[in-house]
């Protein structure tokens, strides 16, 4: 919710340049992780690896039974070297795991942390093909392809400092949110909170009892939904909508259109006398349109 200030000079950490970048032709490194019988079981990895090893731009094509452990991973530093790899494919586990990992072996190479790519041919593959291996080959093959393609255009990163905004912005005011709200006002961040309706409180709102203790709803989101509008870090905005974001993490902008309410806010003080004299009456969307209400009117007690 702030301006975005100019990124420092000063990197982070130290990321060296990947060695042979600067050639227009790349020199791509493919590893196959047979990750036991997870991936090998029911993918053929040496028939990956040769297929990988005729792909446009690779170099060196190897399979290992464990290629996260330390002598896979000795494996994969010795075979940058020798072949002068500068981008690197490894087709085994999901990212989330081990891309930190990689990052760290090639590093160790010489290469940029960044000019890794991982293909996931376990939980994307393997694990969900278990019963059609030739498929699940085949699969993996293609893959590996497009992840050799996306290699080969992969250029050095530098890690840098970027100031951000202590600042976040909620969308949506149901309890979940009225709950995410209060625990980031609790830390000491500001907190925008943004709800299309004229009132927080969601479809818990409606409910009369919680699934499974059978506690009463408002019992439990009526204090929440108190606390939150007298929250010293928290800033509600009912009746709005987000119509821009725009920026990156840490320095988002945002622009919020908040409708007319047709009611001074600061002097209205929740008496009824305005609905009691209101001559429209619409479908009341808290009760599903089953009842009618006034065209100014509070959502619920």
């Amino acid at each position: 919710m702030g301006s975005p200030e100019p990124l420092k000079k000063d990197p982070v950490t130290s990321t060296p340049p990947a060695t042979g970048t600067e050639t227009t032709t790349p020199r791509i490194g493919v590893f196959v992780c047979h990750c036991g019988s997870n991936i090998a079981g029911v993918v053929d990895c040496p028939r990956v690896t040769e297929v990988a090893s005729k792909m446009p731009g690779v170099v060196v094509a190897r399979d290992n039974k464990y290629t996260c452990s330390d002598l896979g991973q000795d494996e994969i530093v010795k075979a940058i070297v020798e072949a002068k790899v500068d981008r690197v494919v490894i087709a085994s586990c999901s990212p989330r795991m081990h891309e930190p990992t990689f990052r760290a072996c090639i590093q160790r190479a010489g290469l940029n942390p960044y000019v890794l790519h991982m293909v996931n041919i376990r939980e994307q593959c393997s694990w969900v093909h278990n019963q059609e291996k030739q498929r699940a080959t085949e699969k993996a093959i293609d893959l590996v392809r497009m992840g050799v393609s996306k290699a080969a255009r992969l250029m050095p990163l530098e890690a840098r400092e970027v100031p951000v905004e202590p600042k976040a912005l909620i969308v949506g005011g149901g309890v979940a949110g009225i709950q995410a709200a209060l625990d980031l006002g609790n830390m000491g961040f500001k907190v925008y909170l943004v709800e299309s309706k004229p009132s927080i409180g969601g479809v818990m709102a409606q409910l009369d009892k919680t699934f499974p203790t059978g506690d009463c709803a408002i019992c439990i989101l009526a204090p929440k939904m108190v606390e939150l509008a007298r929250h010293p870090n928290v800033t509600l905005l009912s009746y709005s909508e987000v119509e821009e974001v725009k920026g990156y993490i840490g320095n988002y902008e945002v622009k919020v259109r908040r409708k007319s309410r047709y009611v001074h806010e600061d002097k209205c003080v929740g008496c009824g006398v305005c609905a009691e004299a209101c001559p429209v009456k619409v479908d009341n969307e808290f009760d599903m349109g089953f009842g009618k209400r006034k065209a100014i009117y509070v959502p619920f007690p």
